[in-house]
């Protein structure tokens, strides 16, 4: 595991000097749609950078991250209201978009409305897919927007502490599987708790 870490971390970070913002904006652009980025793993090494080198500044990296979500789900937001919910339906499930998942997000979107899509920003699954069912049920466009905006930026900012204060472990930065694993599980503990509060619970009751 160290093996394979150390050196994607290596060439990660040599990517960010290369590609700068543009490279953090693409990549919450693609966190923010059904592609499979974790938006974990992209600012807090970026954050790093600007902790250990002054590579980048921490409220750019909140800019571009923010931006980057915002550009991701508004082609998210547009297709579904576009394309409708019908074909997603049943063309979905060839884009890891099953019924079921929109079904869910639906819910959760008709529900919870702009104050969902805020706080979905910070939530694991339903953070990719939130664009989707606020296209279908046709929610104000500059209120998603607006939700979408303060959410990302808040979650990005949540990242940049997360990626200052990881940077300053030097066993995790060389690859140590054990720090590796409680910097990991924390995370995924904490974002799976606020998923089961939020919308697994609701979407039971719901059923």
């Amino acid at each position: 595991m160290r093996e394979l870490i150390a050196p994607l971390m290596h060439w990660y970070l040599g990517a960010l000097d290369q590609g700068g913002y543009l490279l953090i904006v693409l990549l919450m652009a693609a966190e923010s749609s059904i592609l499979p980025v974790p938006s974990e793993f992209v600012i807090p090494p970026a954050a790093y950078l600007a902790h250990s080198r002054g590579t980048f500044t921490y409220v750019g990296i909140v800019l571009a991250g923010t931006f980057g979500s915002w550009l991701g789900a508004t082609v998210m937001y547009w297709l579904s209201r576009l394309l409708g919910r019908p074909l997603l339906m049943r063309y979905g499930r060839y884009i890891m978009i099953t019924p079921e998942k929109i079904e869910h997000a639906e819910n959760w979107a008709a529900h919870y409305g702009g104050m969902g899509v805020f706080i979905s920003r910070i939530l694991p699954v339903i953070r990719h897919l939130i664009g989707i069912p606020a296209g279908i049920v046709r929610l104000n466009y500059w209120k998603f927007s607006l939700a979408t905006c303060a959410g990302s930026a808040l979650w990005c900012s949540v990242l940049v502490w997360l990626g200052v204060t990881a940077g300053q472990d030097k066993q995790l930065l060389e690859g140590s599987l054990h720090r590796i694993t409680l910097w990991g599980g924390g995370l995924m503990v904490f974002l799976w708790g606020l998923y089961y509060i939020f919308v697994h619970r609701h979407m039971r009751k719901r059923k």
